[in-house]
């Protein structure tokens, strides 16, 4: 079991089940130093007094809050820790909502909440229950790192866990972002839907991270003194180049299918022609007017021979 990174209790209604926070999540980044590369030494970052140009150590250096210029005001962890807060110690039950109301974009941090001892096995259970039962997720309020936060909880596996969440206020409006509508066929449409039936998955486990194994490559190649590994070419389409688009859908349900080696049910993907490129358009009426003439010149030849008889 990883380190509790708080302790304190669930508040639901008159009910209080004593928990603890735990990660649900681990950091498998590489993560690098910062060197000078002349000689591979460690560069750190040092914190230094603006008004005496002095080395500050870490006890010497505390919160404040600039109020106007040159007018800045002292806040100290204790004075925040004792602000008169009901979630200070607590992760207060606000409200229940269905699960599909609350957009993923509005989700961030992800902790488990364990039981805390025997005595809290009782009062966990029946809300773990009541979510299992239900297509409902709680809001809560608690305070974490010196703030107050919006989460919510769901359950996974049987266990509770506490999504830390944006407040409404924090996520940006897409509407600027969105592009401008555009003419889409029936038939496209419909074609993107077999493309995401065609790919649907029910276990995520078989997904990994190719960027961090590359870069573990890399960095064992470095230390062995070995080449460095190729660069591997995946074929992808230039971002650059314009392409029919019902052809791709048709191409990529195709290949889909192929990879599940799946040979379909009688309708199988069919791939559309590209549209011919204007080059393309200029040949055509060229070969028209050559056969043209080749027709012009096989009647006047017919004439004079019917003219010399």
């Amino acid at each position: 079991m990883p380190r509790p990174l708080w302790a304190g209790a669930i508040s639901f209604g008159l009910v209080t089940i004593p928990v603890k926070i735990v990660s649900a999540t681990e950091d498998h980044n590489v993560h690098f130093h910062r060197v000078h590369l002349a000689d591979m030494g460690r560069v750190r970052t040092r914190k230094v007094c603006e008004l005496d140009d002095q080395v500050v150590p870490q006890d010497e250096i505390g919160k404040g809050y600039e109020i106007a210029k040159d007018q800045t005001v002292p806040v100290t962890d204790e004075e925040l820790q004792q602000m008169p807060l009901p979630t200070a110690k607590a992760i207060e039950i606000a409200a229940f909502v269905d699960a599909d109301t609350i957009h993923p974009v509005r989700i961030s941090d992800s902790y488990y909440l364990a039981a805390d001892g025997q005595v809290a096995a009782k009062p966990y259970t029946p809300l773990r229950k009541a979510l299992e039962r239900s297509s409902k997720v709680a809001v809560a309020k608690f305070q974490w790192h010196g703030r107050e936060r919006l989460g919510l909880l769901r359950i996974r596996e049987g266990a509770i866990v506490l999504h830390s969440m944006k407040w409404p206020d924090e996520v940006r409006s897409p509407d600027e972002l969105a592009p401008r509508e555009v003419e889409v066929g029936e038939e496209e449409i419909e074609q993107a839907l077999q493309l995401a039936e065609r790919m649907t998955i029910e276990d995520l486990s078989g997904f990994h991270d190719e960027y961090r194994e590359a870069l573990e490559d890399i960095i064992t190649a470095k230390a062995d003194g070995k080449p460095l590994p190729a660069p591997v070419d995946d074929g992808k389409q230039d971002k650059g180049e314009v392409v029919d688009l019902m052809a791709a859908l048709n191409a990529s349900v195709k290949a889909a299918k192929e990879s599940r080696g799946d040979d379909g049910d009688g309708d199988d993907a069919t791939v559309h022609e590209m549209r011919p490129t204007k080059k393309t358009a200029r040949k055509t009426p060229a070969k028209r007017t050559a056969a043209s003439k080749k027709s012009a010149a096989s009647k006047k030849t017919a004439a004079k021979k019917r003219s010399a008889s």
